[in-house]
């Protein structure tokens, strides 16, 4: 039921042919989950309202899928990463009309909507190549005549929790490896960003109809104290892949785990960048503006921490304040545009409620922090100096807010880029092969990602993305992360005709 938007977009995606919240193979036709309106944040306007999924519509998509995986298992790899590898292609093809509804519907600016659908197809490409790739080792038997190896088997359905922030990369980080290794996929998306997750199953349904595999991907779109912890606590869901809030994830953690079920977190990022005296100032304002400014500062890669070594701290933070003066905010459709809406009303309380935090605790506001005057959730970006010992730096606000700090020995500064409970994105920027090389030692950043000369924020889908503490310990995307969606089985074949025993035990009868 489409309501207002000047957006041909949306019907070439067939989101006006969609109001439903739940697919299980085909759209269900009247969920029962009630009403679900989507606006665009960048005028508060609704563009289209979607019915949400109750239980009983789960409980059938769940079943859906779990039924689909007992023949989805025993199709080849190779020919599961041909299905995928249309898919890719069908993203191409719906490449610019996605990334515009991912601006509308999220407010990013369209350069990175764009930006995340060829995440999605870059993925593509690196699952069709995975499928022939699924590896077991072979091992040395210590008994004559016996061989050993490892062999990976799919797992089963596979549950993607994906937040507002990217609506669409991540949930192919997770579908599309998965779906090469045989699993099939229920994922419940952010309900700040329906709209999106329905194109994307759209997109999806073409591909799997005509090559006979209806209901490998599905979607169900509804509350989390329904539909959401139903997920959680279902044992048909052998894994659950959920990208949000370190409290989020302590829930997950808590029902997944009581079922011993497996969990693949993606948390809070408390990002930090140390600056030595002896970096590229043009390098280092540069990856900061984007790390901290892009997506409105709501990514769990976006840059809060600034420690800058003293002798560079000053021109560093002259060059920034100028920088943050240039930032053009607006509409994320407008090309000239850097930095579009937060996501919501919630958010912009949050933003405005940690300034004043800051404030009490000693922090200066060096640039930004006013509520724009115009529709929307407009903001403008933070700059703020900070002592190491404010509480608020120990807690992620998710908004456009940098800290600057001041230090004068690397150790120091690896001390307080390690002092808080997350870790995710940390970078360093320096010409010093020792500084660098202390940084990504075992004394050095203790995060699950770590850069040199460039920002925290732009992973390469090749690398494996997760990180350590708080932020959950889970990995996706490339690497061996394809592993979390499969079981490990080890094998061993004896040939010899007889039973010789490990270890030289001998037990005869």
């Amino acid at each position: 039921m489409l309501l207002s938007t000047g957006e041909d977009v949306l019907d070439r995606l067939g989101i006006r042919k969609v109001n439903s919240g739940a697919c299980a193979g085909d759209w269900i036709p009247v969920p029962s989950g009630g009403e679900l309106i989507s606006s665009n944040p960048s005028g508060e306007s609704p563009l289209a309202a979607v019915r949400m999924a109750g239980e009983d519509d789960y409980e059938q998509v769940a079943a859906n899928a779990w039924e689909t995986f007992q023949r989805w298992r025993l199709l080849p790899a190779p020919k599961r990463g041909e299905i995928i590898r249309q898919i890719g292609d069908e993203l191409r093809r719906n490449k610019d009309d996605l990334g515009r509804l991912v601006a509308l519907e999220n407010g990013k600016i369209l350069a990175e909507g764009r930006g995340e659908v060829q995440e999605m197809i870059d993925i593509a490409d690196f699952a069709v190549g995975l499928s022939r790739q699924l590896y077991g080792l072979s091992m040395q038997s210590e008994r004559p005549g016996h061989r050993m190896y490892e062999q990976w088997h799919p797992l089963g359905v596979c549950g993607v929790i994906s937040a507002f922030n990217f609506p669409v990369a991540v949930w192919s980080w997770n579908a599309l490896i998965a779906a090469v290794c045989g699993d099939t996929v229920v994922w419940k998306p952010s309900s700040q960003t329906p709209l999106t997750a329905i194109a994307v199953q759209n997109i999806c349904n073409r591909v799997l109809e005509a090559n006979g595999w209806k209901g490998v991907f599905s979607v169900v779109i509804g509350r989390g104290s329904t539909v959401g912890e139903r997920m959680l606590e279902d044992r048909r869901m052998a894994v659950i892949s959920a990208t949000g809030s370190c409290a989020m994830g302590y829930r997950v953690a808590e029902v997944v785990g009581r079922r011993l079920g497996k969990t693949i977190l993606e948390l809070g990022g408390n990002n930090a960048v140390i600056v030595m005296d002896d970096a590229d100032p043009e390098l280092v304002v540069r990856a900061v503006l984007f790390g901290a400014v892009g997506t409105a500062g709501q990514r769990c890669t976006s840059i809060r921490r600034l420690l800058l070594q003293k002798g560079i701290a000053r021109e560093i933070e002259r060059r920034l304040v100028r920088a943050y003066g240039q930032i053009r905010i607006g509409d994320p459709l407008d090309p000239a545009t850097l930095m579009g809406p937060l996501i919501n009303q919630a958010a912009v309380d949050e933003m405005m409620s940690g300034l004043d935090e800051i404030r009490r605790q000693g922090g200066e506001i060096l640039y930004g922090g006013r509520r724009l005057s115009r529709p929307g959730y407009f903001v403008e970006p933070v700059l703020a100096r900070a002592q190491p010992s404010m509480p608020v730096l120990q807690r992620e606000i998710f908004a456009p807010i940098l800290y600057l700090m001041e230090f004068d020995q690397l150790d120091q500064a690896i001390a307080w880029h390690n002092d808080v409970p997350q870790g995710l994105g940390s970078a360093m920027f320096t010409s010093s092969l020792r500084s660098a090389e202390t940084f990504l030692s075992a004394r050095g950043s203790d995060c699950g990602i770590a850069n040199i000369n460039i920002g925290t924020s732009g992973a390469e889908i090749g690398g494996a993305f997760g990180g350590e503490k708080d932020t959950g310990g889970g990995r996706e995307a490339g690497s061996d992360a394809w592993k979390s969606y499969m079981r490990r089985q080890t094998v061993t074949v004896n040939w010899s005709g007889e039973l010789p025993l490990a270890q030289g035990i001998a037990f005869e009868l």
